[in-house]
């Protein structure tokens, strides 16, 4: 058998098994044998990222889907089972493999949860980094900018962008314009806006000619770039400051609540090591039966 089929077996057989174990879930797929209940469709969802979870798993579409294929596997690894698929030693091994992945997962998140100080400590931490360290919270000069872009760099371009440059002179509305000609389609929605940045994040000229600019709605003369000529429109400076540590407080809470977890995650670690035994010799004769197979290195002429 492919490898890869051995892998999706393993994870079928896992999902089969744990059919028994949530029995009272409600039921979002039956089958003559097998059935795909809610909890089952909760722990795959744990594949997505937290932040978009949510969002995901409210449309009844999507949860379909997704408990399709489960059910899916769960036939394959049923049929899989009386087959005997399992008997074959590299699907055991696959699905040895497969069981140490979800419990060890488990295993760091008990790690995790146990090792989190309470959010007042998280606090508490935070707020002597902030102390320690101010130089690291000083964010430089910033400029909030909109623009008008018009694409190419050629004759027909120019006169483009000479023409918006007259209609705005005349008292045309900036993020009108922006929305209707503006060929950066993402600020384009926008009006034109492309958020406060730092000095050094938007190529050379344009940097240089929207930190050129002073006064809250004036215009920058035409600038060409190599995306094209712009016309940008000053929305606000900011000047070089220290950020307070409201601003930064939630980012240096996590922080502090993922170094926490993390050290005693390798703490645990550390402490399984020091109880392990490497076979070197072992471990060279493996590598051996694999290096057999290496085709030679090929020398060009």
């Amino acid at each position: 058998m492919i490898r890869s089929t051995y892998r999706l077996l393993a994870m079928a057989a896992i999902s089969a098994t744990a059919f028994s174990v949530h029995a009272q879930s409600p039921v979002l797929i039956q089958g003559p044998k097998v059935a795909i209940d809610a909890q089952d469709v909760q722990a795959d969802s744990l594949r997505m990222p937290a932040e978009m979870r949510a969002t995901v798993m409210s449309r009844p579409q999507t949860v379909t889907q997704i408990a399709s294929n489960l059910y899916a596997r769960r036939v394959m690894a049923l049929r899989a089972e009386t087959a005997g698929v399992e008997k074959d030693p590299e699907v055991a091994a696959a699905l040895k493999i497969a069981r140490d992945k979800v419990l060890s997962d488990a295993y760091i998140a008990k790690i995790d949860k146990e090792s989190t100080p309470t959010d007042a400590a998280v606090e508490g931490f935070a707020r002597d980094i902030y102390k320690a360290k101010p130089e690291r919270f000083k964010a430089g000069e910033q400029v909030h900018v909109k623009h008008i872009l018009i694409a190419g760099s050629d004759a027909a371009s120019r006169l483009q962008i000479e023409k918006i440059q007259q209609e705005l002179k005349a008292g045309a509305d900036f993020d009108k314009l922006a929305k209707e000609r503006s060929a950066d389609k993402g600020s384009a929605e926008k009006g034109g806006d492309l958020g406060s940045f730092e000095r050094g994040r938007m190529v050379a000229d344009f940097d240089e000619a929207a930190f050129a600019l002073t006064k809250p709605g004036q215009l920058s003369d035409i600038v060409e770039t190599q995306f094209g000529f712009h016309i940008i429109k000053l929305e606000d400076r900011t000047p070089s400051r220290t950020r307070p540590f409201s601003e930064v407080r939630d980012e240096l809470m996590n922080e502090v609540r993922n170094n926490v977890r993390q050290e005693a995650r390798v703490a645990e670690a550390q402490k399984m090591q020091q109880e392990a035994k490497i076979d070197a010799a072992a471990i060279a004769s493996f590598s051996q039966g694999y290096a057999a197979q290496v085709p030679p290195t090929k020398i060009a002429p």
